[in-house]
Parts: C-alpha cells; structure tokens; sequence
C-alpha cells in the first residue's frame, strides 16, 4: 500500500514538474483540459463575462470541472487611469486579486472565455497577457473556450461555485512589455510597425469610438480582430493561416510590431498571435492604445477615408 501511495504521489510531481518546467504552450485543447482540471497546481480560470451576456449565474449553471471563476470586467482586470480605460491596475490590486483565486506563483494557470467570438476571445488573451506583465509564464488558453468544451456532450461538468483558500501571489512586473507613449513614438521613428487591431471601419476613420480623433497611429497596418479566430469565433486559427492573413494585410513576422486598438483589449489578442502562436518575441501591447494617442493632438494620425457625420 505504501508502494503504491508512493508511486501516486511521484507521478503527480513528475507532473507539475513538467508543467512548470517544461515550457508551457500558449493554447491547450478541451481533451487536455478534459484530463488536467482537477490536477495538483492547475487552476483552471473562467473570466466569462457582459461581453457574451454572461456573469457568476453563467458559471453557476455549468462550468469545466474545478474552474475557479473570475467575472474580467467587474473584477476589474482592466481600469481607467488618467482618463485612458483598459488599464492593468496597480501591482497590489492585482496581487490580491489573483491570490483571492487561490493561484500562487507555482500556478499553472489556464484561462477559458465563453468562445462565442473574436472581441470574446481577447478577453482571454488580455488576462493572458496580464499575467505575463506580471512575471507569470506558467499560463495558457482554452482554445475554443467554453463553447467547444460544452459542444462535447460526454464531458464532465460542475455547477455552483468552487471553494477557494486563497494564496500568496507576488508579482514581478516587466516593464518593457507596458511602453509608455513616449516610448511607442521612439519605437515608431526607430522601424516599429504599428498594427492596428480594430475593426477596418475604425482604422479607415469611418467610425470613431472612444478616441478623441478619427483614423489611425500613421503608417499603421490593420489586421481586425475578427480575421484572428475561426469565423470570427472561439478558436484560433491556424498558424499557416494567420501567416497569410500576416502577408495579406503586409505585416511582418519579425522585428518589432506594436500591437493597439482603443484600450488594449482587441490588441492583446492581436499580441497574443503575434508573439505566442506566431513566436515574434518583438511584439509589444501598447496599453494605451488609440484614446490616449489620440488625445495629443502633437501625435499624427492619419485617415483612410474622410466622412464628418458629427
């Protein structure tokens, strides 16, 4: 019996040891998560949101097996500061507010989202991202998110909410992946290209959303958030495919790209194929994105196509 005990409880630290050590992958698939849920040192994280109609009662009614839950927009995962929303709060709201999820730094976190489309799907890619500002490279996705998940009848599903005991999470921020306007305007001069990852309507200067002028960063090429996912849904595409639609829309796959939208959210998910699937470590996520650039006015930007309806 001792012999047996012991062989169980080596194989679950050769486990985690591969986890943690092993290099892990930015996206998982749903039989993984099928068999990994409820293992030591996995916290599965559902960030299910407003965004799809969703909320706590969502995750209530059926979740993946051992998911902890966190609501990405009233949890405040992204803030205003100064004006600019979409911001990453400050190091001690969100040291607490990871802990409080009962994840630590030898955490292997994996991120789900409802799966039901692009502007969906970065919300993953933004905590994804978040968590590695903040020194935390055990973390990957649920390609397809809940949806593909729950379109497999035979999986196990959980309802009501899991116990947390919360943890010690301590940060350890990489500012050289939160550059500062100042230091996008430099990149810029120096050859960065800047890829705008809002819808084609916003780059071309059709439609104006939150940002205090139309059009775009000048010089900068579009790539919609909406070419990222399989019909414009949960999952991914292909990295053959995302390279195509990289060469269509005249962006390179090296050197350094500053991924933006308005607020960061569609361009995490622009980051996230860039420099996870896509392996161009040069890629960066300009947080404040178009509002803040759009704001000083000493900044170009530049218009597509010229229509005043207001």
């Amino acid at each position: 019996m001792r012999v047996v005990r012991s062989c169980m409880i080596a194989l679950v630290f050769a486990t985690w040891a591969w986890v943690a050590h092993a290099g892990v992958p930015p996206l998982v698939d749903v039989l993984w998560i099928r068999d990994n849920s409820c293992k030591p040192g996995v916290v599965v994280l559902d960030i299910r949101n407003a965004i799809t109609g969703d909320s706590e009662e969502t995750y209530r009614r059926g979740h993946i097996p051992c998911a902890v839950y966190s609501d990405y927009i009233k949890d405040e995962w992204r803030v205003e500061i100064k004006g600019v929303p979409g911001q990453i709060p400050s190091v001690e709201r969100m040291e607490k507010l990871i802990g409080n999820l009962g994840i630590d730094n030898d955490s292997y976190v994996v991120i789900y989202h409802a799966g039901l489309s692009a502007v969906d799907t970065a919300s993953a890619a933004r905590v994804y991202w978040t968590f590695k500002v903040l020194g935390h490279d055990n973390v990957s996705i649920l390609d397809g998110g809940y949806a593909g998940y729950a379109a497999i009848e035979s999986f196990p599903k959980e309802m009501g909410i899991k116990a947390i005991t919360p943890k010690q999470f301590t940060t350890k921020l990489r500012t050289s992946m939160l550059p500062k306007k100042q230091e996008v305007v430099k990149l810029l001069q120096q050859g960065a290209v800047a890829v705008d990852n809002r819808p084609s309507a916003d780059y071309l200067g059709v439609n104006q959303g939150e940002a205090k002028r139309k059009g775009t960063i000048l010089g900068a090429k579009n790539l919609p958030e909406s070419w990222i996912t399989v019909d414009n849904g949960g999952e991914f595409r292909s990295k053959q495919n995302l390279e195509k639609l990289y060469q269509v829309a005249g962006i390179p796959l090296k050197g350094r790209i500053i991924n933006f939208c308005y607020a960061g959210h569609w361009s995490s998910l622009g980051w996230f194929v860039t420099s996870e699937i896509l392996g161009n470590k040069e890629a960066v996520n300009y947080g404040g994105s178009f509002v803040e650039w759009s704001r000083d006015n000493s900044l170009p930007v530049e218009r597509h196509i010229k229509i005043d309806d207001f």
